[in-house]
């Protein structure tokens, strides 16, 4: 008997992604799976119900039919993610239901104990390791990818003059000078494709090791004179630093900064504020029309006066503080969503029966609840001693 996965459709506002694409259906069910898909859960991202269909997959007829019919549910965004809408999930979740999804439980922990209520098995994809063999379950670097074409895109349509260097019959026009900071998955393809609109491109990255591959993509590498070592968790994360460390990142950064027609940061840090690496002063000393893309506003931000969601001007300095990137680009984005996913359902189903080994790393680090308990050990660190008990009553 074959494991049912149910897709339902996502309901935080906005988003327009989907968890499971037409494309990845026949491997999932050669892996002993069936897809269960809530009607039209794949409208918004450009897979209608008809292209589900002809892939083998079953149409609900409500959400309810998804979350009683199906034992797997993945989601773009679980209750973590979802803070407001995921609530009126929470009844429908049954137990011993296992739930997959981006929870943000490092940022949002209480909402682990909403889910362990249920005493469901909740998978965080966030919390993906970053382990060769797990490369293509990493929704972090995926979405990386789409967010860092998607802010320089924003960056040009919002720039007073063009990108590239033009040789024309009325003169020369000079390149834009974009400075990238932080040059993970974002970070590398914001570079990527900046060069690739014509413009002279910086990076700065707290990790040296990662300059090769800034030069590789064409730009210029970004050294400043700063010890330190400790800038990464075992996960691949970046760590959270001092304010004595960042004041002095922000002094060195601050020349480099009032040269850039475009800045793009893209840094954040697991579980934490973003840390500020723009500050008004900074702003202040930008040349007017040049524009900042702030890739980290959802976590507060590394501009000091973004808002998240919303276009800032100051002293004639265009603001951009984005929101859920990877929903403005739904189909690929979806497509790469859902790739990881299926990877991550075919490591822990065998044969259409689920197959948790609680000693493979990356079913322990992405795994948050089990029967009744938190089990994570980073969501347990940040809830406190009581975290990882039974629930009461269980």
């Amino acid at each position: 008997m074959a494991l049912i996965i149910g897709v339902p459709k996502e309901t935080y506002p906005g988003e327009k992604r989907v968890a499971i694409t037409p494309g990845v259906i026949p491997s999932l069910s050669k892996g002993g799976m069936e897809i269960l898909v809530e009607t039209g859960a794949g409208t918004e991202s450009g897979y209608p119900d008809e292209a589900f269909s002809e892939k083998g997959a079953k149409i609900a007829a409500s959400r309810l039919q998804v979350f009683q019919d199906a034992q797997v549910i993945v989601q773009v965004r679980l209750l973590g993610a979802n803070p407001e809408q995921g609530q009126t999930d929470l009844p429908l979740y049954q137990a011993d239901h296992v739930v997959i999804g981006i929870a943000e439980a490092l940022s949002n922990p209480h909402t682990v104990r909403d889910l362990n209520t249920r005493e469901i098995i909740a998978f965080a994809m966030e919390l993906m390791p970053r382990i060769t063999r797990a490369q293509n379950m990493d929704v972090l670097s995926s979405m990386g990818t789409i967010a860092g074409y998607k802010a320089v895109l924003k960056a040009a349509d919002a720039l007073p003059r063009m990108f590239p260097m033009l040789m024309t019959a009325a003169g020369t026009v000079t390149p834009a000078r974009v400075f990238i900071i932080g040059a993970g998955v974002a970070g590398l393809q914001a570079i990527s494709m900046a060069r690739r609109l014509g413009a002279t491109v910086e990076a700065y990255d707290l990790r040296p090791a990662v300059k090769e591959q800034v030069q590789s993509l064409g730009a210029k590498f970004v050294d400043l004179p700063m010890e330190q070592t400790d800038v990464e968790d075992k996960s691949g994360h970046a760590k959270a630093q001092e304010e004595s460390f960042y004041r002095r990142q922000r002094d060195l950064l601050k020349k480099i900064v009032a040269a850039s027609d475009v800045v793009i940061t893209t840094a954040t840090v697991p579980g934490k504020k973003s840390p500020i690496l723009i500050t008004a002063d900074m702003v202040a000393g930008m040349i007017p029309g040049s524009v900042i893309v702030d890739l980290a506003a959802e976590r507060g931000g590394n501009c000091e006066l973004t808002k998240v969601n919303h276009t800032v001007v100051a002293h004639g300095v265009t603001i951009l503080g984005l929101e859920n990137v990877p929903s403005t680009v739904p189909f690929h984005a979806s497509q790469m969503y859902s790739k990881n996913i299926a990877s991550f359902l075919l490591h822990v189903v065998k044969k259409g029966e689920l197959k948790l080994d609680l000693e493979d790393e990356i079913t322990k680090e992405t795994m948050l609840t089990r029967n009744g308990e938190i089990v994570n050990a980073r969501v347990r660190d940040l809830l406190g001693p009581l975290a990882g008990m039974k629930q009461e009553g269980s």
